[in-house]
């Protein structure tokens, strides 16, 4: 699903390294974007619905349009695949491939390798709320963060199965009582059922300063919808920026997943040839990882840490590449 914008791009360009690395997979493509919702005033047709329901896994580029303000188009794309599909995994890995990429001028940096475990189906990105005497003078906005005991255990337990070193809850809990009430609960408790990690909960505030501090400090870091959402922006930047960003969504259950790189449709550069390929690349690393072929993902990461390393990249990374010769300097690397 490239849908729009730099999606269009980069997807293409994720796909063709799959194919150069010999992922034996059988694609479909499905032209979900906003042309196709300002045509008929529908997100995911019903019958592509009950094809995305059936497939093994999503590689998403990426959704939005200039031309279409109204949040129900993002709503019926992104945020009902990750709802409705139950992905309640975000992961957001953070590598740095070369220091020269960092913004931090540290001996340490190099060694920044973690993932922002991400609560995605809960929190404040759920809609709840309304406008209450909207566009008068006494309006009222609410917005509600739900957190759920259910969602809140399966997030950590997963963040802890993912660990070999420690984990690093992220809340508010000093402002945010109730809700944080229940992170601190479950996260104390599922806590003691793995003593051998060690573990460390921080305020949020406290943890972007400590990413900026010495990213290298960690490995696992979870946390609910709306912290996630900033903290990997965050260790995105930190390694490079959002080009490179990768993600997964997902199901562990189910064995549903949703790959997509970050950076969104990027409209001020999309149609360009100058978008940055990499963090869809290393999503589709992601994806066949999540398929079982651990030594074709860990082929795609080398490859691209060898051209990132090598400066065949595209401009944001310090490089002259067009999107197309960067995605083609990969696949070189995978057949060399």
């Amino acid at each position: 699903m490239p849908c729009d914008g730099a999606g269009k791009e980069v997807v293409p360009e994720a796909v063709k390294v799959l194919r150069g690395v010999g992922a034996d997979l059988e694609f479909e493509d499905f032209d979900i974007d906003a042309d196709s919702y300002l045509r008929t005033g529908v997100a995911i047709p019903d019958a592509t619905w009950k094809d995305l329901q059936a497939a093994d896994s999503i590689l998403f580029g990426a959704v939005g349009d200039p031309r279409v303000p109204d949040p129900k188009y993002l709503h019926g794309v992104l945020l009902r695949l990750r709802f409705e599909l139950d992905l309640y995994v975000n992961l957001r890995p953070a590598k740095l491939y070369d220091d020269r990429l960092s913004p931090l001028r540290r001996e340490d940096r190099r060694k920044v390798d973690l993932v922002v475990v991400r609560e995605n189906t809960e929190g404040a990105y759920v809609g709840m709320g309304g406008r209450f005497k909207q566009g008068t003078p006494d309006e009222i906005a609410t917005q509600e963060d739900i957190n759920t005991y259910a969602g809140v255990t399966r997030i950590v337990e997963y963040a802890f199965g993912l660990a070999k070193r420690e984990v690093v809850m992220v809340d508010k809990s000093n402002a945010m009582t109730y809700a944080g009430g229940l992170w601190q609960e479950r996260w104390k408790a599922i806590a003691k059922a793995h003593p051998n990690l060690k573990t460390r909960h921080l305020f949020v505030d406290a943890a972007a300063m400590q990413l900026v501090k010495d990213p290298s400090q960690f490995e696992v870091i979870v946390t609910g919808n709306l912290f996630g959402d900033i903290l990997s922006d965050l260790t995105a930047e930190l390694v490079g920026g959002m080009g490179i960003a990768p993600s997964a969504n997902l199901n562990p259950k189910t064995g549903r997943g949703l790959f997509e790189p970050v950076h969104g449709t990027a409209p001020d550069i999309a149609g360009k040839g100058v978008v940055n390929p990499i963090g869809a690349i290393l999503s589709a690393g992601m994806m066949i990882r999540h398929l079982g072929h651990r030594e074709m993902a860990d082929a795609i990461e080398g490859a691209v840490e060898s051209a990132i390393r090598a400066g065949d990249c595209t401009r944001d990374l310090g490089g002259s590449l067009s999107t197309s010769q960067a995605g083609d300097a990969v696949v070189k690397r995978l057949k060399d």
